[in-house]
């Protein structure tokens, strides 16, 4: 029988977290995301699964704390909000350059600075284009809904095992925070360490034994040629996940002449725009970006030569919109529309706006 709950997004990413098989949560309390750290630790998964939850001194401690976790072949998760992901950037970059999997939750607020605890995507930049330093990048899905809060989870452990990469969740406080209905999926027995060692002992620091050679987890290579080498190994995998791993929605584009590009809580928004617009005759549809790297950049190539215009409609001051424009090439027009600080727009004002710019 389906297991059916009425949750928060939040709660439904933390109770996926524990159904995954996760070993281990290390994170620190800020608002829109507390939630997943107080459900955690309510639902004492220790007894349910093993798992272990831990509240870091910080972000920062709780970002290098997955690091440890991750260098053993454990599943670690982590969660915060935007001030506190700007602090785990450095933690970020060391994982990425270690060929460290992991999951990190953004439930993204205002800024910038402290900024608000209302939903925003202010953080598309510092999220898809490597906010730490080197050349890296993070598996980035969005969830629109409380139900893929609970399903990305599932999705984004899948990802970094399997390529061996960070992987981040990058939703809002508005999905944060709503309660939807959610399925949940069956509960997944953690690995043993047998298991851990089958699955990840090429790599992992597992410990050295007569019949096993001891692996060094690091970032560092003193080495200028070695660590180029290092880097073209790392845009080489990344080719591979563009190329296999592209996520994407489409609601009515197919007759469309005109599309809006939004993800997350700005594509629940706009899809009642295309409905408002539809009413009146207007030929318009919605492309949802469900990974946002890799971005689905091959269907914005194909609009520049089916359609007559784009609206990027994002919480913020235009980010993803600078992606957009780059793949478009200027063929047909690109027009921004968001608010900012934590206001949510309506549908009709995305109508408006859309009009305004295109009819």
């Amino acid at each position: 029988m389906k297991e059916l709950r009425l949750m928060k997004g939040n709660e439904a990413m933390a109770e996926a977290a524990i159904r995954c098989g996760a070993d281990g949560y290390f994170g620190y309390p800020i608002t829109p995301q507390s939630e997943v750290l107080e459900y955690l630790m309510a639902e004492k998964p220790w007894d349910r699964s093993g798992m272990v939850i831990l509240q870091a001194e910080s972000e920062v401690a709780a970002i290098n704390m997955l690091y440890g976790g991750a260098s053993s072949g454990k599943r670690v998760i982590t969660s915060s909000s935007s001030p506190g992901i700007s602090l785990m950037q450095e933690g970020l970059s060391y994982l990425a350059g270690a060929e460290l999997p992991c999951v990190v939750i953004n439930v993204v607020r205002g800024g910038p600075g402290l900024g608000d605890i209302q939903p925003a995507q202010s953080d598309y930049f510092q999220s898809v284009k490597g906010g730490g330093h080197g050349d890296y990048k993070l598996f980035v899905i969005a969830p629109s809904s409380v139900q893929e809060s609970s399903d990305f989870v599932k999705k984004a452990f899948e990802i970094s095992f399997k390529y061996r990469i960070p992987a981040l969740i990058l939703t809002d406080g508005a999905i944060g925070q709503m309660m939807e209905k959610v399925e949940l999926f069956e509960q997944e027995v953690r690995r043993t360490d047998e298991e851990v060692i089958a699955e990840c002992g090429s790599w992992a620091t597992t410990g050295k034994t007569p019949d096993r050679e001891r692996n060094i987890i690091t970032s560092l290579d003193l080495i200028p040629e070695r660590l180029e080498e290092h880097n073209h190994k790392l845009q080489a995998k990344y080719k591979e996940i563009e190329k296999n791993e592209v996520l994407f929605e489409e609601i009515q584009c197919e007759d469309a002449e005109y599309v809006i590009v939004a993800y997350g809580t700005s594509a629940r928004i706009s899809q009642k725009t295309v409905q408002l617009a539809r009413e009146k005759g207007i030929k318009l549809g919605l492309m949802r970006p469900i990974t946002l790297w890799p971005f689905p950049k091959h269907k914005i190539i194909e609009y520049a030569d089916t359609k007559k215009g784009i609206l990027v409609m994002e919480m913020s001051e235009g980010q993803m919109i600078e992606d957009i424009r780059l793949f478009l090439e200027g063929k047909i027009p690109s027009v921004h529309f968001g608010r900012s600080g934590g206001v949510i727009p309506t549908p009709d004002e995305v109508l408006t706006a859309f009009e305004k710019h295109f009819m």
